[in-house]
């Protein structure tokens, strides 16, 4: 069997789609891309296609290693990206070649079921509360949200409390016996990061994510020693000699991105690293229904999973939404905020092929905004 046909799709809403097709029919489905470049990662899945074709594609493990280590120049969010869906792809192939889910090859389930999380509101949510109660009536037990809109480089006092005001909301209408995490997403400073863990502590998050930017990872420990709030990171960090640094300054969730960080393959070794930490994983996702796929046989087979992100009525998912592109959608319903053991053969997703092609005749341009700050000065989105 050989690799005999590699093809991409630009599709709404902000996602890229990978086709690999082996010469005996077999298909392959994955899903590279970074948000806002999804033309950059389908050029580099050109370049890597040219590599790929004529080769055995289940020889998986090779393929990674020259990928990501056959040029000169290694790394960056672009070629990880285009890496990760390649890879899924190589899965997909390996395990409808086979007739066994992917989660089957990683060695087998080591639990019936995945809690999933659902978001609630944008970047500015108007009406939080009632949000929060669709989610609840929906049956998930936790709910993630953006902590703020645009923050200042130094925070006011009303800067401050809009935060614990926004999360006072949520947490109000969830009650106890349920959970919500915060996406700082960057955008605060390394002091105000501090000041508002400490804040948030009487209102137990599961976690808070990404309190300070990546290149600031240096100052990540003492974010981390400054409250006792649990903190979440890496949806922007693509191997794991990224993770190793923030796993030493103490997170207690990693949150690599199964289209972001090298697909399944590498995937798999973050969550291997960071059980030596003793630090969880709760794979970031707010993409489309091969990533979630992905990560859902990844979540399966591992011993140290917390939840699982999805992007089903997300404020990003303008056009298309997570069931747009699947023939088949009960490997995606969550009854009561859990996942079942994904049974299909390869990743367990069907994707409408016709769909899929449809919708990439006319694409997508989506970018992340740009967001400025009260004097006009760029502010992190």
């Amino acid at each position: 069997m050989k690799i005999d046909r590699i093809e991409t799709f630009l599709v709404p809403p902000r996602w890229l789609f990978c086709r690999v097709e082996t010469d005996d029919g077999l298909v392959g489905w994955g899903e590279p891309v970074v948000e806002g470049r999804a033309e950059v990662v389908r050029t580099t899945v050109e370049l890597f296609a040219e590599y790929l074709v004529g080769r055995d594609p289940m020889r998986i493990q090779d393929h990674w290693q020259v990928m990501t280590k056959g040029g000169f120049y290694h790394g960056g969010p672009e070629l990880s990206s285009a890496v990760a869906g390649l890879d899924q792809a190589l899965w997909d192939i390996a395990g409808k070649s086979l007739g066994l889910p992917v989660h089957a090859l990683l060695g087998g389930h080591v639990r019936d079921r995945v809690r999933m999380y659902s978001w609630v509101g944008g970047d500015e949510p108007a009406e939080l509360r009632d949000a929060v109660q669709e989610q609840i009536e929906h049956g998930f037990t936790a709910v993630k949200m953006n902590a703020s809109g645009r923050f200042p480089s130094a925070a006011s006092p009303a800067d401050t409390r809009a935060v614990i005001e926004r999360a006072e909301t949520v947490r109000s209408v969830l009650g106890p016996e349920r959970d919500m995490a915060l996406d700082f997403h960057g955008r605060v400073s390394v002091a105000d990061a501090k000041r508002l863990l400490v804040a948030l502590e009487p209102l137990h998050p599961l976690f808070v994510e990404e309190p300070v930017l990546p290149e600031h990872g240096g100052r990540l420990a003492e974010v981390v020693a400054s409250s006792s709030v649990p903190v979440a990171c890496g949806e922007r960090l693509y191997s794991r000699s990224e993770f190793l640094g923030p796993l030493q300054a103490g997170i207690a969730v990693a949150q690599p991105d199964l289209s972001h960080a090298g697909g399944i393959t590498e995937v798999r070794r973050i969550a291997a690293l960071a059980e030596t930490f003793d630090v969880l994983l709760a794979p970031h996702c707010p993409l489309g229904p091969i990533a979630l796929a992905a990560s859902l046989q990844v979540a399966f087979t591992t011993p140290n999973f917390l939840i699982q992100e999805q992007s089903a009525g997300i404020h990003y998912n303008q056009g298309a939404d997570l069931l747009d592109y699947i023939t088949d959608r009960r490997p995606f319903d969550f009854t009561g905020g859990y996942a079942s053991l994904p049974t299909g053969p390869g990743l367990g997703v069907e994707i409408d092929e016709a769909s899929v092609r449809r919708a990439d005749e006319n694409g997508h341009a989506w970018r992340n905004p740009i967001w400025r700050d009260k004097d006009g000065a760029f502010t992190a989105w």
